[in-house]
């Protein structure tokens, strides 16, 4: 234990001469968890939308007057041809065309069904389908009113009308904020552990201090543990302060303990920071160390539930997810901050942690060589 007291010293002392290192722990994961949420919304607005009217009618102005009231919709051509609306698309002034057929009002009224066409704009498929369900969900509301409105004229007969309420369950306002920040909170956790553990044990290769521990009786588990501590408890802090960035920023406050937050956080750690631990006895220079850090926490993200719902990946994509840690302590986040999850209800993530903490450490403990 002696010795372990002397190696923590040492890496306390060179982590906190190095200004860098403590920018990077705390200044960067504040900005980011400040910036990111406000930019990495679910909502697509200002959606560009070129009108082609062949009817010209009541209805078709009414329905036009609804769209873009809705704060979605930014009209940017309002033309009597498919081809004039088709020219604001390749010239990337329109996402979405809206043609309405010049018998719309006719259609709607003698023959109780009308056919409207919307084109959307592929290039940005996200946007283009987005914008194609917002619109349809427009036009059926719209045609849900003119309906309520017909069954209160005595001319036209009465249609059986289903009222269908909703509730949403967790998060009651849809508060994208309320989603987003405890995911974003553990991408930055994530980043800052395995990135700085990964280049740690590098570092000492490349200046040379690295052969002074391995001419000493130190044991490599102590090694390890003393690389693993500082940041371990580094890692706690940077989660304390975007714990208290979500309350004061966007007035986030857990359902559950955060005690339940810090125990699954104190063992996710442990995962990460071996991993980094891991990837750097492989290193051999902190360019490499970087290189395949930066290659790992693109699969995390991508795979890792923030942005794509697990359960609409593929399969093969699904199982992949099984060994990706970030994808956990998301889930664990938004249980414990939208749900009030306890230990309890978090079990099989934290059991699942637990192997992965112990399989990467000991891995990283057993492939570190002390070379003379």
């Amino acid at each position: 234990m002696r010795t372990l007291k002397f190696l923590l010293q040492k890496e306390f002392r060179q982590i906190f001469r190095d200004p860098a290192i403590l920018r990077i722990i705390f200044m960067m994961p504040v900005i980011q968890l400040i910036i990111l949420p406000w930019a990495a919304d679910y909502e697509i607005k200002n959606i560009k939308l070129a009108v082609t009217d062949k009817d010209h009618s009541a209805y078709s102005q009414k329905l036009i007057t609804k769209i873009t009231s809705s704060g979605y919709f930014q009209l940017t051509q309002y033309a009597g041809s498919y081809q004039a609306s088709l020219e604001q698309v390749e010239d990337d002034k329109a996402d979405l065309i809206l043609e309405i057929p010049a018998s719309f009002e006719k259609q709607l009224i003698k023959e109780d069904e009308a056919v409207l066409f919307i084109a959307g704009n592929a290039i940005n498929g996200v946007k283009g389908n987005l914008g194609s369900a917002y619109l349809r969900t427009i036009i059926q509301d719209f045609n849900r009113e003119v309906r309520l409105e017909w069954i209160q004229m005595p001319k036209f007969s009465p249609q059986t009308q289903i009222e269908v309420r909703s509730s949403n369950w967790f998060n009651p306002l849809m508060n994208y904020k309320f989603f987003m920040v405890p995911g974003i909170l553990v991408l930055l956790l994530t980043m800052v552990g395995a990135n700085l553990t990964a280049i740690n044990i590098v570092k000492e290769k490349e200046i040379g201090t690295i052969e002074q521990i391995n001419v000493t009786p130190v044991k490599k588990v102590h090694f390890i543990i003393a690389k693993l501590v500082p940041f371990w408890i580094l890692g706690l802090i940077v989660l304390s302060l975007g714990l208290l960035i979500s309350r004061l920023l966007y007035g986030i406050m857990p359902l559950g303990g955060f005690f339940t937050i810090y125990v699954f956080a104190a063992v996710y750690l442990l995962v990460v920071l071996g991993l980094g631990l891991l990837i750097s006895t492989y290193a051999a220079t902190q360019q490499q160390a970087m290189l395949i850090s930066f290659f790992m926490m693109m699969i995390f993200v991508l795979l890792g539930g923030l942005y794509t719902s697990i359960d609409s990946m593929p399969v093969w994509a699904q199982w992949i997810t099984k060994l990706n840690p970030v994808s956990y302590f998301i889930d664990v986040m938004r249980m414990v901050v939208l749900k009030g999850s306890g230990l309890a209800d978090i079990g099989q993530q934290l059991g699942t942690m637990v192997i992965f903490a112990v399989v990467l450490n000991s891995w990283a403990v057993l492939n570190y060589r002390k070379r003379s």
